[in-house]
């Protein structure tokens, strides 16, 4: 059922149906002769290009339509992200369906009147979801899984019903072809996810890939941020304020014995690097330094590491069952808020000189969870490299 609505009119149901037809399953930008691929194939939706611009596209005729359905299997711990688009009349009507806060979002304009809704279950969880879209009568219905998860219901307009029979079909998966403007609910489009078994009204056209090479969709995921050892994500410091008398909380979980590099560091423009977190699995160590401090441990001995700064205290923590402290150090005078405030922190990598920051030693790895003040850490809305996947890691 619908959750949440945009104004709308009298519209065109069946343009909205046949612009949910197709959704193409591949890759993305290419700069040499482009690819085809089948309809049914397994495509991940996060591989790097312009954030808008589709992984795989399609044109056919309306007049070769005769289905009003089409179903595929997502799979994605991502909350937010472009699955797939339609469009008739060169752009004019067009529909996008995504997900926001892990749940179904639908967009569509028809005949200049817009439409958008939100609701439906929970699709981030991992696990791969049958979705059937499918157009009856005045409505558009989305089912996930067997049931019934999102209906977007508008005016009939038989007449333009009939004015759509004739004409190209636009299809794209992973983004669209229209200015992201004229939606009416702005979203990330990129998505860290995996579309497979396509089957997208009764068109049997290939698909064009708009990549050299295509991902791949690992076999099994599991929830957090994977980093190839290609690059890292920066962040601005002062995005994480920190209250008056409080000190700054960062925690990191994972199997540290897998991961070879540099899991965390921190500089201000024009100084020293203030802290760094590595881990290497020759040693089989996690090395913090902070400043002229070193705090050695064993990388089999904790999954999760807790690191407090405080005004003059650095306290790191070692997770097994439950708390141990593993060493308090108390570094006086050390500046650390001031750094904070104004400087950098680089997840993955090893920050560099200047203002462009150019990283080394970066990480090879699963970083299954990544928090700052208490809360989940999001590289999404960060500069990263485009080789970091933000939600999944392969199992």
């Amino acid at each position: 059922m619908a959750v949440f609505w945009k104004p709308m009119a009298a519209g065109l149901l069946l343009t909205v149906s046949l612009t949910l037809l197709g959704w193409g399953v591949e890759a993305q930008g290419g700069t040499q002769a482009k690819k085809v691929v089948s309809g049914e194939a397994t495509v991940y939706l996060g591989q790097d290009r312009d954030i808008w611009r589709p992984i795989i596209h399609t044109a056919s005729n309306l007049s070769d339509i005769s289905s009003i359905k089409s179903t595929f299997q997502l799979r994605t711990f991502d909350p937010e992200g472009a699955i797939f688009y339609g469009d008739t009349k060169n752009g004019d009507d067009w529909f996008v369906l995504g997900l926001k806060d892990g749940l179904p979002l639908m967009q569509f304009s028809i005949g200049g009147n817009h439409v958008s809704a939100e609701g439906g279950p929970q699709l981030n969880d991992g696990k791969w979801h049958k979705l059937e879209v499918s157009n009856q009568k005045n409505f558009v219905i989305l089912d996930v899984d067997g049931s019934k998860g999102l209906v977007v219901g508008m005016g009939g307009a038989s007449k333009q019903t009939e004015e759509v029979q004739t004409g190209e079909l636009r299809l794209a998966l992973g983004g669209i072809l229209i200015d992201k403007e004229k939606m009416m609910i702005q979203f990330d489009p990129k998505m860290d996810g995996c579309v497979r078994e396509g089957s997208w009204l009764n068109l049997r056209a290939p698909w064009e890939v708009e990549v050299e090479e295509l991902w791949p969709c690992y076999q099994d995921i599991i929830p957090g941020s994977f980093f190839p050892g290609t690059g890292f994500a920066v962040f601005n410091t002062s995005v994480f304020p920190v209250e008056e008398g409080k000190g700054v909380k960062i925690e990191f979980q994972g199997n540290f014995t897998l991961m070879h590099g540099t899991i965390l560091s921190i500089r201000a423009p024009g100084q020293e690097m203030m802290l760094t977190l590595m881990v290497d699995n020759n040693t089989q160590e996690v090395t913090l330094t902070f400043g002229s401090e070193k705090i050695s441990m064993k990388s089999d001995n904790f999954k999760k590491l807790v690191i407090t700064f405080e005004e003059e205290m650095l306290q790191v923590l070692q997770v097994r069952a439950k708390f141990q402290d593993l060493q308090i150090k108390s570094v006086r005078n050390s500046g650390f808020l001031t750094t904070w405030r104004n400087g950098h922190i680089a997840f993955g990598g090893l920050l560099g000189e200047g203002e462009d920051n150019v990283g080394s030693q970066f990480l090879t790895g699963c970083l299954e969870m990544i928090q700052v003040m208490g809360r989940d850490l999001d590289l999404d809305f960060t500069v990263k490299h485009p080789s970091i996947v933000s939600h999944s890691c392969p199992a």
